[in-house]
């Protein structure tokens, strides 16, 4: 299990992910970034924003989704 924050994915806080795979953090990520935005978290929308606007532009996302997937690479374990 590795763990990875809010902001090394691109957000503004330090709350922790965990998770087997890169996957399982990136979830969780959007989860929290959704949660965020529906609770009316100012400080999340930028990271919401470009969340939703990596999925509508393929190359972007796939880019975002590499250095994700190195960054939990490289990350610890727990």
């Amino acid at each position: 299990m590795k763990t990875m924050t809010c902001r090394s994915l691109g957000g503004p806080c330090d709350l922790e992910h965990h998770g087997d795979t890169a996957d399982d953090v990136i979830k969780a990520q959007d989860r929290h970034l959704r949660d965020a935005e529906t609770a009316g978290d100012a400080t999340h929308q930028d990271a919401r924003d470009a969340m939703k606007s990596r999925w509508r532009h393929p190359k972007k996302s796939m880019d975002w989704y590499r250095d994700a997937k190195q960054a939990f690479a490289a990350a610890a374990d727990d």
